[in-house]
């Protein structure tokens, strides 16, 4: 709990389906145009109805206080606030699991706080460095929406805190095979409420961040520390093959990701400038199949390296999809518009 929030600035599928990522789990299909005079959200009404998904990591114990004997938490939680909530299902070896709720974000922050007040009611029989009547949720947050939530010099995570009497930390690193990160909120269950509601304004109003979000999975983890025969995970489809080997006494892995063969392109650049590029920043190795490899049409990535060097190139892989659906939507509105005019 020492790191600063000033610290911490320093979910084969294809990675540019339509269907909506990260933690404002938005499609922007849905969001109403905003004008320069009339924003998104223009109230405390309007941002209580604003879609949220947010999830959190909890441990096996924590998961089985929220859920409850014969599932009655969680169930009493659904009807109160709702929303959609569930836990992932157990791995073996692996002591988190990845509690998810769906709803408005006027459901989703109260949840929280439910959850927060159970963990609170009934803590788990394991040391805890959480003062009497508080307790910890550490929220999985989406890497390219970070930075709204820390705020330039880490002033909007302080004006949170100060806000919601809650202790922050954000996680300066992505989780294993992901581009999320950890956002620990310290706090009663009504602190608690309060942070998810300011965090929640956050996300919503920059759910554009957030596409194409490729979401952390627990699992097992070998005796060299690095994700085993595992898979990740993106929020918009399904595992990728996961393989692993070692090399110069460091595990490789191996990930194949499909890749939408109108996208292809994009990532490659002219004279393969953009591929080249993201090999050398990540330093993993990245061959492109020839062909489609099945018949959605879609060209196999194959991305070889240590844990960092793959968790990089996914990361700048993510970062040259969101740019290239930023500017074909960007295409798109322009061409309306003249088409109005």
């Amino acid at each position: 709990m020492a790191e600063t929030e000033q610290q911490a600035f320093t979910k084969p599928t294809s990675l540019f389906e339509k269907s909506f990522s990260s933690s404002s789990g938005v499609d922007p299909s849905d969001q109403p145009k905003q004008s320069q005079l009339q924003p998104l959200y223009p109230n405390n009404e309007a941002y209580a109805a604003a879609p949220l998904t947010q999830r959190a990591l909890v441990s096996s114990k924590e998961a089985g206080i929220i859920i409850g004997k014969a599932g009655k938490n969680v169930a009493d939680l659904r009807e109160e606030t709702g929303v959609k909530a569930g836990v992932s299902k157990p791995v073996s070896g692996v002591p988190d699991r990845v509690l998810t709720v769906t709803g408005t974000l006027g459901g989703v922050s109260k949840a929280y706080s439910m959850a927060a007040q159970t963990l609170i009611d009934s803590p788990p029989s394991v040391p805890s460095s959480n003062p009497v009547g508080t307790t910890s949720i550490r929220l999985l947050i989406s890497h390219g929406q970070m930075g709204t939530i820390i705020g330039r010099q880490g002033l909007k995570i302080k004006a949170i805190q100060d806000e919601c009497h809650v202790r922050m930390i954000a996680s300066k690193d992505m989780l294993p095979n992901s581009t999320e990160r950890i956002v620990e909120v310290q706090g009663t269950a009504e602190g608690i409420r309060l942070a998810v509601w300011e965090i929640g304004k956050c996300l919503v109003d920059d759910w554009q961040r957030a596409t194409n979000t490729i979401l952390y999975n627990p699992q097992p983890k070998s005796e060299y520390g690095n994700a085993f025969n595992s898979t990740h995970r993106l929020r918009t489809g399904n595992p990728a093959d996961f393989n692993t080997d070692l090399r110069n006494g460091e595990q490789e892995q191996v990930q194949n990701i499909g890749i939408p063969a109108d996208m292809v392109g994009c990532i490659i650049g002219r004279g393969g400038t953009k591929i080249q590029e993201i090999r050398r920043l990540s330093g993993a190795r990245i061959s492109i199949a020839k062909q489609p490899h099945d018949e959605s049409g879609e060209r196999m990535f194959t991305i070889k390296g240590t844990s960092g060097e793959n968790e990089r190139a996914l990361y700048f892989l993510y970062q040259q999809l969101e740019n290239e659906k930023v500017r074909r939507q960007q295409e798109q509105d322009h061409d309306q518009e003249q088409e109005q005019a």
